[in-house]
This record gives structure tokens, sequence and C-alpha cells, in this order.
């Protein structure tokens, strides 16, 4: 299929991309698009996305958090959490903010001039601008989070703590699931947006349909053709929907561990240690082991002015809730996790690293 040039880094890439992007949009006869996806969990894809698709899903997202505004773009724009920021400014007649121009968020916030002011982030973001570590005062930039009409939180799951402490600082979230497949965020507190439709099969893995969706993987016609399946994705995610039809992810199909003969669901044991008073970060891998196969390790960084706890601590913890057997055979504690561009953390890096460690 014919594309127009791919979104990448380059220097002075929001600009850019929102001159190239305005030019898109306005052209109805416009090849698709390509961005790639963050690599997070495996080899990053080429994602092929219609004019339609992209403009579905900009429009539905700003009919539901209530009409056309100001963005800040918090996000790399090659990706298609800062594409969309950037389309949806277009099309609300709005230019954004570039965070990375300004000290903090809220000297971005400052520039706004719109009535209505939107934000997206990954949670690594949030939790930096509400703890202070985000390269300004703590204190403006969370009260500079307050004053946002809406918060979009996507990327990663979020810890439930986090959301609670940030909602009781006044903070509008709205939290997102989707993918680049998607048009990024799709489904907005567990509710689709208009135009699209979510199911959970019977091995649970999440599918969604709709106007919102890629046209597929350039240059990978077999690769899309086990995604894309009778008009519907089926990702690689767990998921369920409520007796309210609000879709709950339960974590990755592919995000399971077999250790010693046992299943153990890396997002449950990483939420389970989130929930712990001294851990703010958590990363859960498997790694190759003799013995178990897999050797489940916890990756953690310490709440500030904590002491880290030792591992048969964190062990009770996690078995308090879960099968004993999924509980860490290691834990490493560390300053930060490894990120990657797009904020997400770099889980096949730290595979690798653990891989040639003993831990």
């Amino acid at each position: 299929m014919d594309m127009v040039p791919a979104l990448r880094p380059v220097a002075g890439a929001p600009d850019e991309i929102e001159r190239l992007v305005a030019g898109w949009l306005g052209d109805a006869a416009a090849p698709a698009l390509t961005v790639r996806t963050s690599g997070s969990s495996g080899a990053p894809k080429a994602v092929a996305l219609s004019r339609r698709a992209v403009t579905a899903s900009a429009t539905a997202t700003l009919d539901r958090l209530g009409g056309p505004g100001q963005w800040v773009l918090a996000l790399p724009p090659y990706y298609v959490g800062g594409l969309q920021v950037i389309v949806r400014s277009v099309i609300a007649g709005t230019s954004p903010v570039v965070l990375a121009d300004h000290a903090g968020l809220a000297g971005a916030a400052g520039d706004l001039t719109h009535q209505r002011r939107y934000l997206a982030l990954v949670p690594t973001q949030l939790h930096r601008l509400l703890s202070g570590s985000a390269g300004s005062p703590g204190s403006s930039d969370a009260e500079a989070l307050a004053s946002f009409d809406a918060v979009l939180l996507g990327g990663a799951a979020a810890d439930p703590d986090l959301l609670d402490q940030a909602r009781r600082r006044g903070v509008r979230l709205v939290t997102t699931y989707g993918m680049s497949e998607t048009c990024g965020g799709c489904v907005y507190d567990g509710v689709p947006l208009e135009g699209v439709s979510v199911a959970c099969g019977d091995d649970a893995r999440v599918r969604i349909s709709g106007s919102v969706l890629f046209d597929g993987y350039d240059g990978q016609p077999a690769l899309t053709a086990q995604v894309l399946r009778d008009g519907w994705l089926v990702t690689p995610d767990l998921g369920r929907l409520d007796e309210d039809g609000r879709l709950e992810i339960l974590g990755r199909a592919d995000d399971v561990a077999v250790s010693g003969g046992v299943n153990v669901p890396l997002a449950a044991v990483e939420r389970r240690l989130l929930g712990h008073a001294a851990v703010s970060q958590a990363a859960v891998v498997g790694v190759p082991d003799a013995e178990w196969g897999t050797r489940v390790v916890a990756v953690l960084v310490a709440a500030p002015g904590a002491e880290p706890p030792g591992l048969p601590e964190l062990r009770d913890f996690v078995s308090a809730h879960h099968p004993r057997a999924w509980s860490p055979r290691a834990v490493v504690f560390t300053s930060s996790l490894p990120l990657l561009a797009s904020g997400k953390v770099d889980r096949l890096a730290l595979q690798r690293e653990l891989g040639g460690a003993r831990v």
C-alpha cells in the first residue's frame, strides 16, 4: 500500500509533524500514515492508519471529553498517543503547547489560551508530576494538573493508589485503553468511544471493532491476517466485561511466565506489589532459569523515604492474595525503571539485563 512518510523521531518534531498532519487531514485522498509501535513487549511494527480512522478516533475523543480544546503535548509526537494530541488539536483549530519547551507543566499550562484544557500522560509521567520529580517544583505541577478539564492516562496499567492520589488532589483523570492499531485510546474509563465495539471471547482475549481500526501492518500481510479477523482486532490483552458492560483489563495473554510448571500472570503480581506501602514502581518479568524454567523477578523502586523490604516479606505480601507459587523468586531494587521513548517500561531491556545477572 502507498504511504506518506512514516512518523519518526526528528529534530523539531512537534512543529514538523503538526504541519504534516494538518496537510494529511486536509487531503481526502491521502494514503495511510504509518506509526511505529513502542516495542515495549516485542519488535516494533509499522502500523498503517487511515485518515478516516484517525479522524474518527479524534472526533469521538473530543465528543466524549465535552468538546474541542487546547492540549499540552507531553508525549512523543511520533507515537500514536502524541500523534493524536496533534490530530485533536488540528481538528479543534488550536495548536498544542509543547511540554518540552517549558521548565515544567505549570509553565506549559500557563501558555494555554483556550477555555477548555486537555492533557495526555502515561502513568510514569503522572507519578513524577505528583511527586515533584519531573524537573520542577512538584507542588506547582500538581496544582497545574488539577487545572485541566481532562487528563487522559493510558499506555500502561496504572497503580490504583496513583489514581486515587491524583483524584484526591483534584485531577480529572480519564483512564484509557487502546493501542496503535486502534489509533490510540478507544475505551475511556471502561466504556468504548462512539463507533467502537468491545467483546471478550471464551479465551478472555479482548476484541475490538469499529471505525478506529488500522488498515494493517506495513509489509506484513501474514501478521495482519493473524490479528484482523472478520472485522475484529484480536488484541494481545485479556479482559472481561463487568455487569455494566465496562471493560476491565486483566493482563496480556503473552505476559504469563511458566515457573515450576505453574502459569504466573506477571501483571497480577505487579499490581499486588504496587500495593505495598514501601513500593512506588514495579515491573515483574520472567527470566530463563535452569531449576524453574522461568524465574519470576520483581524489579522495584522504593517509595521515598521507605526502607526496601526483603524478599521474604514481599513473597508473603504477594501470597496473601495470590497463590504462593506466584510470588517472585528474586527482587531487585533500583533507583528507576528503564523506559522507552513512549514512557512505557522497557521490559525487554529488563529481561536482557536480568538474564545475564545472578539475582
